[in-house]
């Protein structure tokens, strides 16, 4: 493994297990499946790394170096994957709306840290993905997007790095983060955030 500075991108499906209680198991798998390519679909087109899919999470990268990744740029297309995910899920759902499928919901959380990465697991089972603080972080602000009712939830390190408007929420416990998460949102998801939580 490497350690490698990242902006990380992770995105989780919401009532994943109410779904599969109910649907039938052809159907739920190409919900999922629907989910996938409108989610890292995009993280693929806007240049980041689709590094796993656990259950319905995708854990994704945009790795950074200042001499052809620059932060800056990466921090941007990070910002425009998780818009551009949406739009497509948007889009899916109005296209499902007349028919028995439930909406796709789901949560998107983006942080900057750096991570090990490469192959963890014993010799005759490996698997490739990324460890550390900030990968467990980046799954922890995701979990804020149900509680304050936001798509999207960004961290302090990433509103550092952005150099555009993003909108604080505050501050929220964690499991095992002293002094909890400060998270963020971006700008369109305002009111959304400022209502009750569904």
């Amino acid at each position: 493994g490497n350690l490698i500075d990242c902006v990380l991108w992770y995105c989780d499906l919401r009532d994943s297990t109410a779904f599969a209680d109910r649907m039938a198991l052809e159907e739920f798998l190409g919900m999922i499946n629907d989910y996938f390519e409108c989610t890292a679909g995009a993280v693929l087109d806007h240049g980041g790394e689709v590094l796993k899919f656990v259950g319905d999470a995708v854990i994704a990268i945009f790795p950074y170096d200042e001499d052809t990744r620059p932060l800056a740029n990466m921090v941007r297309a990070a910002v425009a994957t998780a818009r551009e995910a949406i739009s497509r899920v948007d889009r899916h759902n109005e296209n499902f709306k007349d028919t028995d499928r439930p909406a796709i919901r789901f949560g998107i959380s983006l942080h900057i840290g750096s991570v090990m990465y490469g192959n963890i697991g014993i010799d005759r089972r490996l698997d490739f993905s990324v460890i550390g603080p900030a990968a467990n972080e980046v799954v922890r602000l995701e979990g804020l997007c149900k509680k304050l009712n936001t798509p999207v939830i960004v961290s302090s390190n990433f509103n550092d790095s952005y150099g555009e408007e993003l909108v604080p929420l505050g501050n929220h416990p964690a499991a095992g983060l002293e002094g909890g998460l400060t998270a963020f949102t971006l700008p369109e998801f305002t009111a959304q955030a400022r209502s009750e939580p569904q």
